[in-house]
């Protein structure tokens, strides 16, 4: 198929290493035509422990891109302007796919071609919309991923083309950045989900206010209204959703809020 991997990486060395490892065990590995490491500036010795890894894994088509620091969202632009694979898949720093993740995707699109964008789960407990359980390939809409965020970023594969179409990410938003790209891929393209684990994310870590950009609660709200109002303005939700959800956003940032609290107690 084609892929080119593209992987953000930013003071990443307890982590960069096991990353890597689970690109390289792929059963698919043969349909990787490029692993493209963008290195944000880091202040540990990232840079240098993939140009070690490289050294003793030469075979691996490992490309490495040196910036200063710029953010994750024009680590993944820079990534993506460089990727030559007909297919791009995503890949955080700190998440390590599960062996079989590339050959599950490419089996799923081999038999719906008409996919323009697939993601999976970070864990086996399946893929619910408020009340809905979402069983097997499922083509999702734009108000399900404002219900319901996903997939997480290192579960997303998608085609080229459509970085080269709609452009990549919004290099100004640091926070819901991913949510924002994506929202404006489902709204023009075919955007499917198998609701099926495929990598084992940062660790074990919550998903929200442990660390990272999402440990700051109020800024990825922020940045999740951002994203619900720029759909409203262009006529992709209404003005009675964006409400409900406004309402809806305000109680999952306080119910977080809570959450974080308990966890550190």
């Amino acid at each position: 198929m084609n892929i080119s991997v593209i992987i953000p990486m930013y003071n990443s060395s307890k982590t960069i290493i096991n990353t890597l490892d689970s690109v390289k065990n792929q059963t698919a590995f043969n349909e990787i035509f490029e692993i493209i490491v963008v290195n944000d500036g880091s202040l540990d010795n990232s840079l240098s422990i993939v140009e070690k890894y490289y050294e003793a894994n030469s075979f691996m088509p490992i490309k490495i891109i040196d910036q200063s620091n710029s953010g994750v969202s024009v680590a993944r632009n820079n990534g993506m302007k460089l990727a030559k694979g007909h297919w791009i898949a995503l890949l955080d720093s700190d998440d390590d796919w599960l062996p079989n993740k590339i050959q599950m995707q490419i089996d799923i699109i081999k038999l719906n071609p008409k996919i323009d964008f697939l993601g999976g789960d970070i864990d086996d407990r399946g893929l619910q919309i408020l009340f809905k359980r979402v069983k097997g390939l499922y083509k999702a809409s734009i108000k399900d991923i404002c219900l319901k965020m996903f997939p997480q970023t290192s579960a997303a594969i998608f085609k080229r083309s459509i970085f080269e179409e709609i452009g990549g990410y919004d290099e100004k938003q640091q926070y819901a950045e991913d949510g924002n790209y994506f929202l404006k891929i489902c709204a023009a393209y075919n955007y499917y989900h198998y609701p099926i684990q495929m990598l084992s994310y940062g660790g074990g870590k919550p998903a929200f206010g442990f660390s990272g950009l999402s440990a700051n609660l109020r800024e990825m709200h922020l940045g999740n209204l951002k994203n619900i109002r720029e759909l409203m303005e262009n006529s992709l939700i209404n003005k009675h959703f964006y409400l409900f959800l406004k309402l809806f956003y305000w109680g999952k940032y306080f119910r977080r809020i809570l959450l974080t609290k308990i966890r550190k107690i």
